[in-house]
């Protein structure tokens, strides 16, 4: 974040609010939505996971529950959701949401008015890894930090380092531009990692699971100040694994009947009692 003054911090907000209701204040949320639907979290381990399936969108839902606005520093991968910066919380740039409200961020901010959609994928294809940042993935996680002063009325947004709007996004984009993503494109394919090479025994390595940069989006974004509190009010962190990770954590059972691969192969044996069975005679 840029100081612009003594204790008031620039930070960015929606420009326009949800056309859906929000729910009922309970408390600060971070949700993970797949098709426009939370995904279930299961408290495990000393944290919160949830199953991430390759390929598959997601956007993240954060609500604030106060009678005043809050701030919150919105990290993927340890990287923040608006500048791809590894920074504490504090000194991070932040979301802003009024009042009760509930805000969906579906991707990477890239400029004033665009984002590109978070999808799960594996460590290898992820923009976290495009971008040599590797030590924190699987993780998201929302500080919130309370207002300190009541909100007397809107801060009208300032340029970008003096640029034009036209030049900002130009600048902004230029970052993300060549980043590993789904899109089927002749840029794309130049930058996309080849598959991993099997190993000795033939076999793919294990996946992990991590964030990619996928298509753009609309969504516009103003900057505003506001005088934070220097202690957040809240921390919320989820963890996010694929299935087979989840159950050798012991976070999701097994599934019935599923066969696990070392577990047959520590069963092998060498030697059957009998013959070889023969196949039907070959006709002359």
């Amino acid at each position: 974040m840029h100081r612009l003054f003594p204790l008031v911090l620039t930070t960015l907000a929606l420009t326009v609010a949800p056309s859906w209701a929000s729910p009922p204040a309970s408390g600060f949320r971070l949700e993970i939505l797949v098709d426009g639907r939370a995904v279930p979290q299961y408290p495990a381990r000393g944290t919160v996971y949830v199953e991430a399936v390759k390929g598959s969108d997601y956007a993240i839902r954060l609500h604030n529950p106060l009678d005043v606005r809050v701030a919150v520093a919105l990290s993927v991968d340890g990287l923040n959701t608006i500048d791809a910066r590894w920074t504490s919380a504090a000194t991070a740039r932040k979301w802003v949401l009024d009042p009760h409200e509930t805000i969906v961020i579906p991707g990477w901010q890239t400029d004033m008015n665009h984002a590109r959609r978070f999808f799960f994928t594996s460590e290898r294809e992820s923009y976290a890894e495009w971008l040599g940042k590797t030590e924190n993935m699987g993780v998201i996680s929302a500080v919130f930090f309370r207002e300190r002063i009541a909100r007397i009325e809107a801060t009208m947004a300032a340029p970008i380092e003096g640029k034009s709007q036209g030049e900002a996004r130009g600048s902004a984009a230029g970052g993300a531009a060549g980043a590993p993503t789904r899109e089927s494109s002749r840029a794309d394919s130049t930058v996309r990692p080849s598959p991993p090479a099997p190993n000795v025994a033939g076999r793919q390595p294990e996946e992990y699971a991590a964030t990619g940069i996928g298509d753009r989006a609309d969504h516009a974004v103003r900057r505003i100040s506001m005088d934070l509190e220097k202690e957040p009010v809240a921390t919320l962190d989820v963890r996010y694994e694929f299935r087979p990770q989840l159950v050798r954590l012991g976070v999701l059972p097994p599934v019935p009947g599923a066969s696990d691969p070392l577990a047959r192969r520590e069963g092998a044996r060498g030697f059957e009692p009998g013959f070889c069975p023969e196949p039907p005679a070959r006709k002359k």
